[in-house]
């Protein structure tokens, strides 16, 4: 497939007016967007099968836009069809709309111009089906050591506000000369007695204003950067994005997008810095002459496996292969990962909250063993 160097140079500063906000912050915003991965999931799919079926692009987003539940849904794919009526391509029909990102919007390009979008919605609905996929597994390897965890918080937040007072005022009547650790653990529910419920509200704050710091630059940059330092868990993430990254330079290639074109497009659709910071550094060095695997080579994010086989497909322009082999084994290579996340962090969280419990209990008793020692 080719396509035409110029249409993506010409549109990209009408496509910078018009969209401001990038893919993965509409991914992972609290409060979502209107066309969300999972309704382009669908939307890419039903559409790549009418088309396949021979069904002309009006009358198929008719159709889809005659399955949707939600009105926003409906409203979205009515304004593509009116402005398709007004002569516009489809490419241009998307353009405005915010919830679609650029990568969209040239892939779409692409396949008018080759007439194969069929095949580019295909595509397209492969790509939001590993995303989502990839979402699902991570929030299912989360979401049990999370209740796990909130759990044994509660419990000992309970254990600090009621159960130590108690003790407490047992010592005091006694006037007993109490442990460091028992001091400690008395002043910790002091604490916890008195600005409890401040540190509750500044905990719930910051995770409310999370969605409108997420849209300053240098917090962004920070978050990602502290995200890689968590043990396992940075790798898991780094992993994710590899895989979205070399999903999306497999597609690219299909459709014979040189590498410099392909890596502005990836840096627009994938918001984390680490990649993005690698990326302009690559993009840099490539038009100055460089390989692309000695590019790759002085950045961490890239693992040196993969730097040799892109290095490889450098040499044998199977880029197209490389790619999508390299996309396959970080896709096993996340669902490994998180299915073994969900299984070491259930035991590990048991095991902290259990030693955080029995010093406060053992804090409470040795006061008591004490106490009895000298009654006897």
């Amino acid at each position: 497939m080719g396509f035409k160097i110029e249409n993506i140079q010409t549109a990209t500063a009408t496509k910078k007016e018009t969209q401001k906000v990038s893919i993965w912050k509409r991914e992972i915003a609290l409060f979502g967007a209107v066309f969300n991965n999972k309704v382009k999931e669908e939307f890419y799919t039903e559409l790549g099968v009418l088309l396949n079926a021979g069904i002309q692009l009006k009358q198929a987003l008719d159709l889809i836009g005659t399955s949707f539940k939600k009105e926003s849904h409906k409203r979205i794919v009515h304004d593509i069809v009116a402005s398709i009526v007004l002569g516009k391509s489809f490419s241009n029909a998307i353009q405005p709309i915010k919830s679609f990102t650029e990568y969209e919007y040239y892939s779409i390009q692409i396949g008018e111009e080759t007439g194969t979008l069929h095949q580019v919605a295909q595509q397209l609905a492969d790509f939001y089906t590993r995303k989502n996929n990839q979402r699902r597994q991570l929030i299912g390897a989360l979401i049990y050591p999370c209740i796990i965890l909130s759990t044994a918080v509660l419990v000992v937040l309970f254990m600090l506000q009621f159960v130590v007072p108690m003790f407490q005022d047992i010592f005091e009547q006694q006037d007993l000369e109490l442990p460091w650790i028992t001091n400690f653990i008395i002043e910790v529910s002091e604490i916890v007695g008195a600005y409890g419920f401040w540190i509750l509200v500044l905990l719930v704050g910051l995770l409310f204003f999370n969605k409108f710091l997420l849209k300053q630059v240098w917090y962004k940059k920070f978050m990602h950067n502290a995200l890689l330092r968590i043990p396992y868990i940075g790798a898991l993430i780094k992993t994710i994005y590899l895989s979205q990254f070399t999903q999306a330079f497999s597609l690219l290639t299909i459709a014979k997008v040189p590498f410099v074109n392909s890596i502005n497009l990836v840096k627009k659709m994938i918001d984390f810095h680490p990649l993005k910071e690698a990326l302009d550094a690559i993009e840099k060095e490539v038009m100055r002459g460089t390989s692309i695997s000695k590019s790759m080579s002085s950045h961490k994010i890239f693992s040196s496996k993969m730097i040799a086989m892109v290095g490889v497909a450098e040499e044998t322009n199977q880029n197209e292969y490389v790619f999508k082999k390299l996309n396959e084994q970080f896709n096993v290579e996340v669902e490994h990962k998180s299915k073994l996340l969900s299984t070491v962090l259930e035991p590990v969280i048991i095991v902290i909250i259990g030693l955080i419990v029995g010093v406060i209990l053992i804090s409470m008793y040795l006061p008591m063993f004490q106490l009895s020692s000298v009654l006897g």
